[in-house]
């Protein structure tokens, strides 16, 4: 199942009661007889649009790894708190869990994993930038941090309370708009969109 996730939703349970409302939650609630742990891949909290789940053992199994063998494509579009000179690019940087300071992740050039996305400027939008993302790697923030980071393309996107000025949830403008994957059965190419809500 292809869910469009609201801004503020969590993709799986967090810990405490506050936390159980989740894409998870609400389609094994939906589906009985769903597996436990449906979820394929997970969206930021704060980051809305299209997240993959599966109802079965086997269809979690072969979505895996699509996954994994980045067989899938995801475009994002984002608004960025300032004006971008630059057209498209590639960003690579490696980064890492900040163990002190969790959720957040910080660039670390040794210890680091490499998050590659690629990007294009879509338009101007007053004082912000529109922008499409192809994140080639799905490390987490990562294109929140390759937005912010000094390294990446030095402006947080709007809204962000980790790595901007955001101040609430369900601020962030960040939307997982296109998914493509294979099915898990018919080996069917499909494609999923989601429309941009800000």
């Amino acid at each position: 199942m292809v869910v469009n996730k609201a801004s503020g939703m969590l993709s799986v349970p967090g810990r405490g009661p506050d936390k159980v409302d989740c894409v998870a939650n609400r389609v094994r609630s939906l589906y009985p007889g769903c597996i436990d742990q449906p979820a394929v891949h997970r969206l930021d909290m704060d980051t809305s649009g299209l997240i993959v789940v599966a109802r079965t053992t086997e269809a979690h199994r072969n979505l895996s790894i699509q996954f994994h063998r980045r067989r899938t494509t995801k475009v994002y579009v984002a608004l960025l708190e300032g004006i971008l000179a630059e057209e498209s690019g590639e960003l690579e940087l490696p980064f890492r869990l900040d163990i002190d300071n969790r959720p957040m992740q910080i660039y670390d050039p040794i210890h680091g994993k490499v998050g590659i996305t690629r990007w294009r400027k879509l338009a101007v939008e007053g004082g912000w930038t529109r922008v499409l993302f192809e994140p080639v790697t799905g490390r987490t923030h990562q294109l929140r941090i390759h937005s912010a980071h000094s390294r990446g393309l030095g402006i947080p996107i709007v809204g962000d309370p980790l790595y901007g000025h955001g101040t609430g949830a369900g601020q962030l403008k960040l939307h997982a708009r296109d998914l493509g994957l294979f099915h898990p059965v018919t080996d069917e190419a499909l494609k999923f969109h989601a429309p941009v809500p800000f």
